[in-house]
């Protein structure tokens, strides 16, 4: 599996691309070419163009939840595909994954939209939709988490905004908040978005729902910013119980959090224009 850094908070080591606070990877596995998250503007549509990506071939869309950094880009995407088709050229109809909650509306005092400004019936109209709480397993190795247990009483402490209801709303726990996994010879390959379920609690389920302990390497926002002690304690102490091979924290995570961290697990670098291979 190739898997390409296309937004990220930072560009990687002299690599002249765009930079912002967001997170969108393209992973291409041999048999299918995914695009995992979107980052917040057309930035990863620029990015992909500079390194010589097309993405109007897409096999699937994974979104790893609602908020505007991972899925703002996502109307960008679908205005190429409408320029694209007035053109008289085609692109393939991707598949769409991701929970249910996922079109749902949540807002913050003073911002009233941080969810998708996608509606589900607009998306459907671009992708199949395949919406779960359930595990998806994309290919043999490959695997979108559904729904995160959320077990670690230390993490996914606070609600984030209020997530709009039929009746009432309802404080934001980030339900829809998922991952994927990679399962290789040397152990799991863990891609997710922000961790709001918290990184201990998608670890353990990757686990389980792959059926194997080794983790090979973590990438993604771990949802890190100026963590509260108890949170960054508790995972410190998981990580070091599980001893990750290395990990590429990145988006919301912060320095702190990465000094820390780097005193348990090998850490290493990351920003826009990265590219690894498993």
């Amino acid at each position: 599996m190739k898997l390409n850094i296309l937004v990220d908070n930072n560009t990687y080591i002299d690599r002249y691309l765009l930079a912002e606070p967001g997170l969108c990877i393209l992973l291409e596995t041999g048999e299918n070419k995914i695009l995992f998250d979107t980052g917040f503007s057309d930035a990863f549509l620029k990015n992909a163009n500079a390194r010589g990506h097309d993405l109007l071939d897409l096999d699937q869309i994974v979104l790893s939840h609602s908020h505007l950094d991972h899925t703002w880009g996502l109307p960008h995407l679908f205005s190429r595909y409408v320029q694209t088709g007035l053109e008289g050229r085609k692109w393939k109809r991707p598949g769409l994954v991701a929970h249910p909650l996922l079109f749902k509306s949540r807002y913050v005092e003073g911002v009233p939209e941080l969810g998708s400004l996608v509606s589900q019936e607009r998306a459907a109209a671009f992708c199949d939709l395949k919406l779960s709480t359930e595990p998806i397993w994309l290919e043999s190795n490959l695997v979108f988490l559904g729904e995160i247990p959320r077990t670690f009483g230390f993490e996914n402490q606070y609600a984030i905004g209020r997530i709009r209801g039929k009746e009432e709303d309802q404080d934001c726990y980030v339900q829809d908040d998922s991952a994927l996994a990679w399962k290789t010879p040397e152990g799991l390959v863990i891609i997710t978005g922000c961790s709001h379920a918290g990184i201990c609690n998608i670890i353990e389920h990757a686990q389980k729902v792959c059926q194997e302990e080794k983790i090979l390497d973590i990438i993604g926002g771990l949802h890190l910013l100026d963590a509260p002690p108890e949170q960054m304690r508790g995972t410190l102490e998981y990580l070091k119980k599980i001893k990750p091979v290395r990990m590429h924290p990145c988006h919301c995570t912060d320095l702190k959090a990465k000094i820390a961290l780097a005193q348990v697990v090998d850490l290493e670098e990351v920003g826009v224009g990265l590219c690894l291979e498993y």
